[in-house]
């Protein structure tokens, strides 16, 4: 592949996450449609999807026929080593572009299987893992980890060392450790020990909400670039408005309330076309509350956003709360 993630993060050092229900075909879709930032999809399990993909050789290709706006990174977690180099080769042969390994999700129905972030208790196991899946594919393969397993276990910068002599070509650290979950504080700062201990890239994650915790994450961890995930929630477009801020100083605004409708209405319709009507106006709801969280009578909306089946009937309570905001703003 011709892929150089120096030049990527020389062009664009900011990254969508990869989360759970979140970053599909659709999410992935409407944060490229502003900018060409390299995005994650959710993390898939491996044993799960080589299962698929034998089993149907259509599945998953619609994920990555779609190439124009930059390049995607496939997520794939596991514990065995075969199955997953096997997943990482059978995703090579649908079209991947990049594959990463999950060495950090925090999840106990992941860790339980010895997947995830409980990989960093035992980093043989891991260094064998990422051994198989470089050997077992011609593709850019990257790695996402937390600092470590634990207050007492930050080997985050061990497995870094590892994972970049067996052949791992950028590295996204989250700033916790598994223990904390999503709580406490991010530790931007450890996160330089990982930078200074490899010569690939280094990606910071965690916390990044906003343009000036994005500078300060860069400062402080010394990283190439950064990866933000719920920062993301409802504003696809946020991404593109942090690269032009790190690369110009330029603090833009959320687009217009029309933009900002328009953009949910061709979200819930790629939803819609992806997972077909039903599934698609169920799993839709979640993303609509955070586009319209901060707009007048939101709470209200909601309750009758979850209250409905008709698409019509949502797209036309959609159209009501953003007519009615607008208003109230221009009055």
């Amino acid at each position: 592949m011709s892929i150089k993630f120096n030049e990527i993060i020389q062009n664009n050092p900011v990254f969508l996450a990869p989360m759970s229900g979140i970053t599909d075909l659709p999410f992935r879709s409407q944060v490229q449609n502003y900018g060409d930032n390299l995005v994650f999809s959710e993390m898939n399990a491996s044993s799960e999807m080589v299962h698929l993909l034998k089993n149907d050789k259509r599945f998953y290709r619609n994920e990555f026929i779609n190439k124009k706006n930059g390049p995607v990174a496939f997520q794939i977690a596991g514990w065995d080593p075969h199955v997953m180099s096997c997943a990482a080769s059978l995703l090579e042969e649908r079209g991947a572009q990049i594959i990463d390994i999950n060495m950090g999700c925090p999840a106990k129905k992941v860790v339980k299987r010895y997947a995830g972030s409980a990989l960093m208790k035992d980093l043989l196991l891991a260094r064998d893992i990422i051994e198989s899946v470089v050997k077992a594919t011609s593709l850019p393969t990257t790695l996402k980890m937390r600092i470590g397993w634990d207050e007492d276990t930050k080997n985050a910068p061990e497995l870094a060392k590892i994972a970049e002599n067996n052949g791992i070509k950028l590295i996204t650290v989250h700033g916790r450790t598994r223990h904390q979950f999503y709580k406490g504080v991010s530790d931007w700062k450890f996160i330089s020990k990982v930078k200074q201990n490899v010569k690939i890239p280094v990606v910071a994650n965690g916390d990044i909400t906003c343009f000036d915790s994005a500078k300060k994450c860069l400062r402080e961890s010394m990283a190439d670039g950064i990866m933000v995930g719920r920062a993301c929630y409802g504003r696809p477009w946020f991404l593109s408005k942090l690269s032009t801020f790190l690369q110009k100083g330029t603090r833009e605004k959320d687009p217009d309330l029309i933009e900002q409708k328009n953009v949910l209405i061709n979200h819930i319709d790629n939803m819609l076309s992806y997972y077909g009507t039903e599934l698609g106006c169920r799993l839709s709801r979640k993303h609509i509350a955070w586009y319209t969280k901060s707009l007048p009578n939101s709470c209200q909306f909601r309750e009758k956003i979850f209250a409905k089946i008709s698409i019509g009937e949502m797209s036309s309570e959609i159209e009501r709360l953003f007519d009615h905001a607008t208003e109230k703003l221009a009055a």
